[in-house]
Formats: C-alpha cells, structure tokens, sequence
C-alpha cells in the first residue's frame, strides 16, 4: 500500500519510473522543478534497516537540487540505504548494485574558496558529473566524488573513496581508490 501510494508521488514530482520498481521501505526522493531523475525497469531501492543486512544508517535518498540536474539510473539496479545526490549529473548503468550507505555526490556542497563560503555564493559550488558503467558492484559505505567515471563490470571494495576515472574491468579500492586487480 504505501509503494503504491509513494510512486503516485514520484509521478507527481516528475520521476520516471519503470517497470517493477520495488521499494523496501520508504526512500526520499526529491526531484527539484527544471531538473530530471529517471530509475529504470526492475529496480530496487531499499531503505528500511533490516532491508540489507549490512545495517543501513539512513533511507536511501535520491535528489536533484537545481535545475538542469540529471539522475539517470538504469534497468536491474539496487540501491541500499544510499545517497545520489546530483547538481550536475549522475548515471548509473544497468545491473549496478549500490551497497549499504554508498554516497554518490557530484558536487561539493559548498564553495571551496574562503571569500564565496563566507557569502555562501553557491555558484561557486563546484561540480562534475558522475558516470558509474554497467554491471558494478559498490561495495558499502564507498564516497564517490564530483567528476568520477567508473568503467563497466568494475568491483568498488567497501569504504573507498573513489575520485578520477577508472577504466572497465577492475577492482578499485583504497582512500584514495587505486585499481589493485584487473578482472
């Protein structure tokens, strides 16, 4: 019941959606007037804690916040209790599994020049768009930063901090994260 009632939201926030999205629990997503978030076929979001096993800390969150911001998120993804939040862009390819507390943010939140911050110019914010290929696995708690491309079918091992672009097939780990394996 309430699935059903939250996706007469996302229609009414101008998310798109497709076929079979399961939700476990109850995610916030907020798609900001002027930008665009759509989630393919057969997608799971969980945000309940008992929903992933690994313990989630938070509901997964999913949100655009000026407009011209771009979410797209491909068919068979999962995503546990993570957030995506995007000034600029974000995608995530098909068959993509987002572990628990996975944060991906295109954006640095605040200035990082003194002078903006202190006037909280927020055109000074700095952002890159995101680009996560096809059938990869986050592992949990990974941050993935402003301007990161991670090629398809790669592994991100848990807790990396991933910034920069990766090339396909490998496993990225570490702070900062490396390939330390091609597969």
């Amino acid at each position: 019941m309430i699935s059903s009632l939250y996706k007469l939201f996302l229609n009414f926030i101008h998310v798109k959606y497709g076929k079979k999205l399961t939700l476990k629990g109850v995610p916030f997503i907020y798609n900001h007037k002027g930008a665009s978030i759509a989630i393919g076929d057969n997608c799971v979001i969980k945000s309940s804690f008992l929903s992933n096993l690994v313990g989630l800390y938070s509901r997964t969150i999913i949100l655009t916040r000026i407009p011209g911001a771009v979410i797209e998120i491909g068919d068979n993804v999962g995503i546990s209790g993570a957030t995506i939040y995007a000034r600029s862009k974000i995608v995530i390819g098909s068959h993509t599994n987002i572990g628990g507390n996975v944060k991906i943010l295109d954006n640095d939140f605040h200035p990082v020049d003194p002078e903006a911050r202190l006037i909280d110019d927020k055109e000074q914010i700095g952002t890159a768009p995101i680009v996560i290929g096809k059938n990869c696995f986050i592992g949990c708690n990974v941050l993935i930063l402003k301007g990161s491309k991670i090629g398809d079918n790669c592994v991100v091992g848990g807790g990396a901090v991933v910034s920069g672009s990766f090339e396909d097939n490998c496993v990225i780990a570490g702070n900062p994260a490396r390939v330390i394996r091609k597969l």
